[in-house]
Parts: C-alpha cells; sequence; structure tokens
C-alpha cells in the first residue's frame, strides 16, 4: 500500500498542469490538509517543483527525469503486474530484490534506483552505478521453468531493451552474447538474472532480473578502466522529460509479452538478428585458460556455439567471450556494431 506522500504525488502527477486544492487533496485521500501539506513539503524536499497559489492550490511543475512509482507506472501499459518502488540510494537494485524474494515477495516486484554503492555485473564484478544518469532497476519473477532455461530469460530481457531504447531514441542496438547491449560500438547496458533453485523438484523458485542502461553521459565522465568501452545513449548529462521512468516502462512492457510466453521463444529471431559476434572470431575464457574460436550460431536455448581452431565445436551455455583481434576478425570488423575487447560483466 503507498503511503501518503505517493499518493500526494500521484494526485498531483494525475492533475497535471492545474492546481489542485488541498481540502480536495485531504478529501480525496481521506486525511487533513495539515498532513497534505507535510506530504508536500517532504516532496519538496527530495527535490520536486510543487507551487502553491493562494486559493487555487498545488501544482506539480516539471520534474525533470526524476524516477518515481507513479511516474514509471504512468507509462506501463501491462495491467495488474508490476508493483513499483523507488529509491534514492541502495546496494544494488538485484540485493534488494533478492532478500524481499526469499521473503516470498510476488512475481513483477520492481525496484529503481537513482544510484547503486554495489552495483553488480556477473561474478560478482562492480557495476558503475553514478547518480542519475542511468536506469537502474530489477524485478522479481517466478517463472516455472528448469534452471538450464535460466538463459531465455535473460536473451528476452536484452530484446526487451534492446526494442525499448530505440522506440524512444534514434539509435540502433546490437546484442554481445549473452546479456550485454553495444551501441557505436561501446557497451550501453548490461544485463544480469540471479536464479534461487528449489532443490526439491529442480525447477527455479525465482529469478532476479537487474537491467542497468546508462542513458546519459555523466559530468564527470566514466571510469578510467572503462572509458575506452562504456558510453551512453545519448551524450547529454543530464536526463528530461521522464525518459528514465519511459524507458524502464517500455522494457518491463516489452519483456512481460515474451516472459509470459517464454517457452514460444518470440524474441529469438531479433536476439540472433542484433547479435554482434555471429561470425567473428571471438576468444572463449575458461577456468583453464583462454581459446580462440569461431562464432557460428546461437542455438534455439540461446547457447552461443563455437568451433574452435582444431575444428572442434562447442555450444556454450554460459561463461565469458570476447571479440578476437585476430587478423580474420579485423577483416569482417565492418559489419560489426561493437568490436572492443570486454569480458562479460
Amino acid at each position: 500500500m503507498m503511503d501518503l506522500k505517493s499518493r500526494v504525488l500521484e494526485l498531483l502527477e494525475n492533475n497535471k498542469n492545474k492546481y489542485i486544492s488541498g481540502s480536495e487533496m485531504a478529501g480525496v485521500l481521506g486525511v487533513t490538509r495539515t498532513s497534505v501539506w507535510k506530504a508536500i513539503e517532504a516532496l519538496r524536499k527530495e527535490g520536486y517543483d510543487i507551487t502553491a497559489s493562494t486559493n487555487r492550490g498545488y501544482r506539480i511543475e516539471k520534474t525533470g527525469d526524476m524516477l518515481s512509482p507513479q511516474g514509471i507506472l504512468r507509462y506501463i501499459k501491462t495491467e495488474d503486474v508490476f508493483l513499483v518502488e523507488t529509491r534514492n540510494l541502495v546496494t544494488s537494485t538485484n540485493t534488494v530484490l533478492r532478500q524481499e524474494a526469499a521473503l516470498g515477495a510476488p512475481e513483477g516486484l520492481v525496484l529503481a534506483a537513482e544510484a547503486q554503492t554495489e552495483g553488480k555485473g556477473r561474478y560478482g564484478r562492480k557495476w558503475h552505478s553514478p547518480v542519475g544518469n542511468a536506469a537502474y532497476f530489477s524485478v522479481i519473477l517466478r517463472p516455472e521453468i528448469r534452471a538450464e532455461e535460466a538463459t531465455l530469460v535473460t536473451a528476452a530481457a536484452a530484446v526487451a531493451s534492446a526494442l525499448a531504447i530505440e522506440s524512444i531514441y534514434d539509435v540502433q542496438i546490437g546484442i554481445k552474447w549473452v546479456n550485454d547491449l553495444f551501441y557505436n560500438g561501446k557497451k550501453i547496458a548490461g544485463l544480469l538474472s540471479e536464479a534461487t533453485l528449489d532443490m526439491d523438484s529442480g525447477m527455479i523458485d525465482n529469478v532476479v532480473l537487474g537491467i542497468g542502461i546508462n542513458v546519459t553521459r555523466p559530468a564527470e565522465g566514466y571510469p578510467e578502466e572503462i572509458s575506452d568501452i562504456a558510453t551512453a545513449i545519448t551524450d547529454r548529462t543530464a536526463g528530461k522529460d521522464s525518459e528514465r521512468c519511459r524507458l524502464i516502462a517500455a522494457v518491463l512492457d516489452n519483456f512481460w509479452r515474451f516472459y509470459k510466453n517464454l517457452p514460444r521463444r518470440d524474441f529469438l529471431g531479433e536476439y540472433r538478428r542484433r547479435s554482434i559476434l555471429l561470425g567473428k572470431d571471438v576468444i572463449v575464457i575458461t577456468g583453464s585458460g583462454e581459446k580462440i574460436a569461431e562464432a557460428l550460431a546461437i542455438d534455439d536455448d540461446c547457447g552461443l556455439v563455437v568451433r574452435y581452431e582444431d575444428g572442434g565445436t562447442e555450444v556454450l551455455r554460459s561463461g565469458e567471450v570476447r571479440v578476437s583481434l585476430s587478423p580474420a576478425s579485423l577483416r569482417g570488423a565492418s559489419h560489426a556494431v561493437g568490436d572492443a575487447p570486454l569480458r562479460v560483466p
């Protein structure tokens, strides 16, 4: 259930461009005018631009690109699925929702954050998470699938994210197996699916799907270690027009369309078409070292089919690859979306 501050914000945002009196809000919400005033003051402290006019009431002005449950839900078209929460700062949205999932939180709970102190990539790597420049969000899922099918969730989310980005911005997005999105040869997004297995049934109990999309460029730039391989969708340093709220909503809508029919693999054609690895020489990174291979195909379970230099083939279900800088790879680089070496986070 929403707290009073969130309910006041919802009323204001649903009545944008016009004033609504404190007494009217109090009547609708079943509280006192003083309670409404306190909620508005709390919203102002969070950065919301709310004006007051004598005998007219309150009005919310431009909210820029601030995240709020109401701002995201306004753009979501999928009905009766998502419950959205937003926070200014978290360790990571995946960490918080994994805890909630373990306590029985329902499928469809979404958490978005302005910043993360411990943003997560694959294998525990840290994800750079500056304030206000990216869409960081996670969602709890409870799919009826086996553990080996979990890659389908990540692949579906990658396609959903690519389509959402392209629906809002004039860009073309490629996918680097298994969970990275690329734009103009650099990484703009990463996805991380963390599954909890039911040991008795061998089925998945829950999946927490986390997505981080770089929307605007940090004013201070990216850290030196990733400055050559990371970029943002736009070159702006500040968001506008609720673009992150719209982007998160579009990703969730697209993803749910694929997810509710996951066994049909409706996303698979797009996943293959957007691959930036197929036909390229890649380096497969294993516990015993690195091996050069050619990326041949993506199979029906989203495994990467590779052929090694000795002629042997393998289907990779997990792990890491990076684009090889061998002469054969460079000869085919002209049609690639991105060729910068990058470990899958």
